[in-house]
């Protein structure tokens, strides 16, 4: 796919119609094609923070700067990566090589029988990119299972998390057991960081080899910089293309018409402001046609981080949460095979360079109509919770985290809550109970914290069936992480549910001991939920916590209790948690 276009229809066309002549006739296109940055204020941005639009171009002498690296990697058998990341630093890359691998483009071999290709560069070593997150530990097995091929990215913009510092503690002792020199363990790293930041004088320290970025680029933004591009292609993807898809529509973004960013923008950013009886359509569900893909998890990211803030704010998620017909919802289709979009309000085609670079000339446009600055520094919500499990592990120490007692157990499912049961000691009931402190404009947030026997996916189309309201779902830290912004500072009305559960005893890994640390992984794991829902109650918020002494049977009575619970009738929340609440027709279009 070279080409790029945007469709859009009804209600949506109409609020997209008005708030994209309202951002031509005050010079919005224009004043951001020339990086201006007074359109949020006279000091609100710094020029710099709007680098991102320079990126299809000046990332190309990133990846020329990593070529001799690449070719190391693939005359020595490097073919597989393992990216340390979270979020905006760890999503692109997981992305291009998806979209690599799906369009079926030949990979290269590897070792000395290689040659370049026609262009003098360098062919991509085969083999393939994992990601860790702090999630499911089956990632953490395939890769310690190649560490003979194995180079390791560690990519933060600020600071290596505490997950990230398990997993480099993890992977050097792995190294050392296979016969490793120190030297040689120091070339199996690259960290990815800012410049100056505390994480770059770190790998200095520690002779890995860094590959830096500006720090004025907000890692939300960075997709097309050295975080989605330099992993994707150790990994064997084609970064080149990546960029070249971006310039292609990187022209159109100056233009009053025939600006795709521009309509995407004013699609999201009106419907937010505007839909259906004068209400907000503040969320906004993508449909994939294959599914939600790694492109899903970052428009995600990317709308909560830079416009969750201020009491407002953008929430993205997929059909399995639900596909009701909801006045505060509008949903795009991202690439559909067909032009009909009978089941979505608008349709997005374009290859992932492309959707990069649109999507985030989007969220610029969306912001500015929301009122919200997408470029300023959010609040620390995110790394207020990672400090908080950091503090209860080191108090713990050696022992145990004080998690509390629970209300009650069910089935072997301990309930953590403040939230009153509706049905005694049964878990149906703590489940009717959340879900009735969803008010009409609401949803439901899962995050899972068990590795491997439960997904927020396979709860999230009964539970949008009962409540009535969409499901948002993800695996636990690495969700919060990368939403956290718009769920505890967008416009409120989420109802939370955490699921926990002792480490598998049929996964060793589950909770591999971290060297140096008086913990293991699934220790982590658990303070990071317990932060996290420390967090959220702190602000407000409805939560329940789950903790599965048996994971495998806790799951399927989870599983049986989401499916079996009655439905409720959302409503205004209880004061308790006073926190605010927040087809067919004319096609409008533009694309080349």
């Amino acid at each position: 796919m070279s080409g790029f276009d945007v469709l859009t229809r009804g209600e949506v066309l109409d609020a997209a119609l008005q708030a994209r002549d309202y951002l031509v006739s005050c010079g919005v296109p224009g004043a951001l094609a020339a990086k201006d940055p007074r359109l949020w204020g006279r000091r609100a941005v710094d020029h710099s923070r709007l680098g991102w639009l320079d990126l299809p171009v000046a990332s190309r002498g990133l990846l020329n700067q990593i070529e001799p690296l690449v070719t190391e990697a693939r005359y020595s058998g490097l073919d597989h990566v393992v990216l340390i990341g979270v979020g905006a630093d760890a999503l692109p890359a997981q992305a291009i090589v998806e979209a690599h691998s799906s369009a079926g483009r030949p990979l290269a071999p590897t070792g000395p029988s290689a040659a370049p290709d026609a262009a003098g560069r360098p062919e991509p070593p085969t083999g393939g990119l994992t990601v860790l997150d702090g999630g499911d530990t089956a990632a953490l097995g395939y890769a310690l299972d190649r560490l003979d091929r194995t180079l390791v990215v560690l990519a933060s913009k600020p600071g290596v998390s505490i997950e990230g510092d398990a997993y480099r503690r993890i992977f050097m002792a792995a190294f050392r057991e296979h016969g490793l020199s120190e030297r040689e363990i120091a070339s199996r790293f690259l960290v990815i960081t800012d410049h100056g930041s505390p994480l770059h004088d770190f790998a200095r320290q520690c002779g890995y080899r860094i590959g830096l970025t500006d720090p004025y680029l907000p890692g939300h933004y960075g997709a097309l910089s050295a975080y989605g591009l330099v992993p994707a292609l150790l990994a064997g993807a084609d970064s080149y293309r990546v960029l070249d898809e971006a310039a292609t529509v990187a022209a159109s973004l100056g233009r009053e018409e025939d600006n795709p960013g521009l309509l995407l923008g004013a699609i999201l950013g009106g419907c937010a402001q505007r839909g259906v009886e004068g209400g907000p359509r503040d969320k906004v569900m993508l449909r994939e046609p294959g599914g939600p893909t790694a492109l899903s998890a970052w428009i995600a990211q990317l709308l909560a981080v830079g416009t969750g803030k201020r009491g407002r704010g953008l929430l993205a998620f997929d059909p399995s949460g639900g596909s009701g017909d909801w006045p505060d919802v509008h949903s795009i289709a991202i690439n559909p095979r067909a032009e009909a979009t009978s089941e979505c309000d608008t349709s997005l085609w374009a290859p992932l360079g492309a959707q990069f670079l649109l999507w985030e000339y989007a969220t610029a446009v969306a912001g500015w109509l929301m009122g919200v600055n997408p470029f300023e520094p959010g609040s620390l919500v995110v790394q207020e919770a990672e400090d908080d499990a950091a503090t209860m592990l080191q108090a713990a120490g050696t022992g145990p985290l004080l998690t509390g007692e629970p209300a009650f157990v069910d089935g072997g499912i301990e309930v953590h809550t403040d939230v009153p049961s509706l049905g005694g000691s049964r878990l149906e009931g703590v489940l009717d109970a959340l879900l009735a402190h969803i008010p009409m404009n609401g949803y439901v947030s899962v995050a899972t914290y068990v590795s491997g026997e439960i997904s927020g996916r396979y709860l999230a189309p009964a539970l949008a069936r009962r409540s009535g309201r969409p499901v948002l779902y993800g695996q636990g830290p690495a969700y919060p992480h990368a939403t956290g912004p718009v769920h505890k500072d967008g416009p409120g009305g989420g109802a939370f549910l955490i699921v926990t559960g002792e480490p598998a005893p049929d996964d060793p890994l589950a909770d591999h001991p971290v060297p140096g640390r008086p913990y293991g992984l699934a220790k982590l794991q658990l303070a990071r939920a317990l932060a996290e829902v420390r967090s959220l109650r702190q602000r407000g918020l409805p939560v329940v916590r789950l903790h599965l002494r048996d994971p495998v049977e806790g799951a399927a009575r989870l599983i049986e209790a989401v499916r079996a619970a009655p439905g409720v009738r959302t409503g205004v929340r209880p004061t308790a948690f006073g926190r605010r609440g927040g087809p067919g027709g004319p096609v409008g279009r533009t694309g080349l």
